[in-house]
């Protein structure tokens, strides 16, 4: 049994949370201001002598002994963070370095609950979690973006100087019972107009790329990442295998077990009639770039060294219809400019709609 702590744990995602670690037989402590959260939402935890509710503002410092701490304090909908920007901004900032110096003191594992919105106005589609963004720090959802951005800093600076045992996490559109249904939020649009049959409403050009995942999925993903050991840089909760064609090219994410006890590698592949570009993040770290009857150069990294290596396309082909997209890179490999092999990477996705993928590299 542990005893954690959740900042901001009557709001919808913190509720669930709660609920979750109280499950599970850890001693929890609920920390929120009930700006945007509610007892209602937590009302079903309050006869358990294993929780306990503290109205508090984390903008203030606040202490008890704990052994996790969940920093998910911040309204998070335009509605609500725009209504006192100055105050997002300190809740963003301020709630931040209390947690994290309570952390620190109590040599404590501290989680952020970042944000997509870090990214800015993406002009990337997906957004890697090494794509840096496209950021305005002077807009009216700056308040919001650049408040989780300086927490992600001061995140990653009390590891880098004190060593505090970090967690960041990026969340994406999340839905589920205990959300607010007009906060002003593309995922509750899309939902609430469903329920009611009524048009969607699709916002900006309708080029823009959506990641929805249900509660459930995202405190699963939060559980397990403060289930790690020394996982310290930003790591997106989203649900594995996504489709989206955008502009003429089909972009592909997923995970992948290199063996039984590794990390997932994440996998980034862009498909267009120019060529193909793939990247993966893990256990093992490339960016191949494959163009037909050019040589290209990439470093391929994994736990045992770094490899240079060098692969020129020799046959590209890409096969779709309504229900399938296959592709096929034929390629030299090349190390130390000699040739090493001949091979060849297929990627099929089953259903686009679905994102249900396989892939295959020989």
């Amino acid at each position: 049994m542990k005893r954690i702590l959740v900042s901001g744990g009557a709001g919808f995602i913190g509720s669930h949370l709660c609920t979750r670690l109280v499950n599970e037989g850890h001693d929890v402590i609920c920390l929120d201001n009930f700006f945007t959260g509610s007892k209602d939402n937590i009302k079903h935890l309050m006869g358990n002598h294993h929780f306990e509710v503290v109205r508090h503002d984390v903008t203030y410092p606040y202490s008890a002994e704990v052994d996790e701490i969940y920093n998910l304090a911040c309204p998070a909908s335009p509605i609500h963070y725009q209504h006192d920007p100055i105050q997002t901004a300190k809740t963003s900032v301020m709630g931040a370095i209390n947690m994290l110096g309570l952390a620190m003191r109590l040599d404590a594992k501290i989680l952020q609950a970042s944000t997509s919105e870090v990214y800015g106005d993406p002009i990337v589609h997906p957004q890697p979690e090494f794509y840096w963004g496209n950021v305005n720090p002077v807009g009216y959802r700056s308040c919001y973006d650049e408040g989780k951005r300086c927490a992600e800093t001061l995140f990653m600076d009390y590891y880098r100087q004190n060593q505090t045992r970090i967690k960041i996490i990026r969340i994406f559109n999340t839905y589920g019972p205990r959300m607010l249904p007009n906060d002003g939020r593309v995922v509750s649009n899309f939902i609430i107009q469903a329920l009611n049959n009524e048009d969607i409403t699709i916002y900006g050009d309708g080029k823009q790329t959506r990641s929805f995942q249900y509660i459930d999925d995202l405190i699963e993903g939060m559980v397990r990442m403060m289930d790690t050991e020394d996982e310290q840089e930003p790591l997106e909760i989203v649900v594995p295998g996504q489709y989206y064609y955008r502009n003429g090219s089909h972009y592909l994410r997923y995970e992948e077990m290199m063996d039984d006890t590794a990390q997932p590698t994440v996998n980034y592949i862009k498909l267009s009639p120019q060529g193909v570009e793939v990247r993966k993040q893990g256990q093992v770290n490339v960016h191949m770039v494959f163009e037909q009857g050019k040589k290209n150069m990439t470093l391929y990294s994994t736990p045992f060294g770094t490899l240079q290596m060098g692969i020129a396309a020799t046959g590209l082909e890409i096969m779709e219809d309504e229900d399938c997209i296959q592709m096929k890179v034929d390629y030299a490999l090349d190390m130390n400019d000699e040739h090493v092999a001949d091979c060849y990477l297929t990627v099929q996705a089953q259903s686009k709609d679905l994102g249900d993928f396989s892939f295959y590299e020989n």
